[in-house]
């Protein structure tokens, strides 16, 4: 089982330190707090907002997934020089059908060299 990054598991010391490494490694959810039942639900995912990642050969973020709980909704890949080998803020636009009356979705993205980054969870009501 691959480690698992969380800023969160950090202490706060440490978190000002290595803010930009936690920064340009850790996905972001943005949404609304609600989502309509049996509609198309728009979920962004964005790695990192300040500090930008690598997009080398060797060094790139290779996947951005979406979770509701322990349940995959939706998954995309990258393969190196897919931004231009330039550094950026990789980041997708889901669109789900919300399955049930609540949601807790999380986000994981993987780096080539510093591994599986998870996102604070983000709550969604479903009305």
């Amino acid at each position: 089982m691959p480690r698992v990054f969380k800023v969160t598991d950090v202490e706060n010391d440490e978190k000002e330190l290595r803010k930009d490494y936690f920064d340009r490694h850790t996905p972001i959810i943005i949404c609304s707090d609600t989502a309509n039942k049996g509609e198309k639900f728009l979920v962004k995912v964005r790695v990192g907002t300040q500090y930008l990642h690598p997009d080398d050969f060797n060094h790139f973020i290779s996947y951005i997934q979406l979770w509701n709980r322990e349940t995959l909704l939706a998954e995309t890949r990258y393969l190196p020089g897919t931004f231009g080998n330039k550094p950026g803020n990789p980041e997708v636009d889901f669109f789900i059908v919300p399955p049930e009356v609540s949601m807790n979705l999380t986000a994981m993205s993987l780096c080539t060299q510093h591994g599986l980054w998870m996102s604070d969870a983000k709550a969604v009501k479903v009305i």
